[in-house]
Order: C-alpha cells, then structure tokens, then sequence
C-alpha cells in the first residue's frame, strides 16, 4: 500500500514538470484553432484593401473573415480614440 502512495505521488510531481496541453491561441481576440495562420491572411487582406465594413469580410473561411473583421474593428476603435470627445467640443463653444 505505501508503494502505491509513493508511485501516486512521483507521478504526481512528474506531472507537474510535463508539458502543459497547448493553451489556445487567439488573433485579435478570436480564438484560432492549429495556428492563427488563417485570420493572419484576412487580417492583411483588410489591410491591404483598405476595407471599413466587416460585410466586406464575407469568404468562405471563418478564420480568414475573423481577421478580416479584426481589422475593421481595430481601425473602427483607432478611429474613436483619435476623434475628439462631445466634451471637448463643447468647451470649445463655452468660449465664444
């Protein structure tokens, strides 16, 4: 019985060096399934088109529209954080 507790446990400690299961990877916040090599692709094929509206990314690969629409969004949230705010359009008025 006590060489089963100790072999539980040497497997245990061995276990706990081992490899972990590969985490998953993740493009832009969308999950990819072997590697991101598909919503690469799309992501750049946004770029490279210059695309603005997630319909534009309608193939027939779910990861490559995945990194299309990535694309968009990142372009759509850099566009809001370089506009300036209601705020500040505001104060400029509160001057006159």
């Amino acid at each position: 019985m006590i060489r089963i507790l100790v072999a539980a446990g040497a497997l245990t400690f061995a276990a706990s060096f081992a490899a972990p299961a590969n985490a998953q990877e993740t493009f832009h916040g969308y999950d990819c399934r072997d590697d991101c090599s598909g919503h690469e692709a799309g992501y750049d094929w946004a770029a490279r088109n210059d695309i603005t509206d997630e319909r534009d990314c309608d193939g027939d690969s779910r990861s490559f529209n995945e990194g299309c629409q990535a694309y968009v969004e990142e372009q759509a949230d850099d566009a809001n954080r370089n506009s300036p705010s209601d705020d500040e359009n505001d104060n400029d008025d509160s001057d006159e």
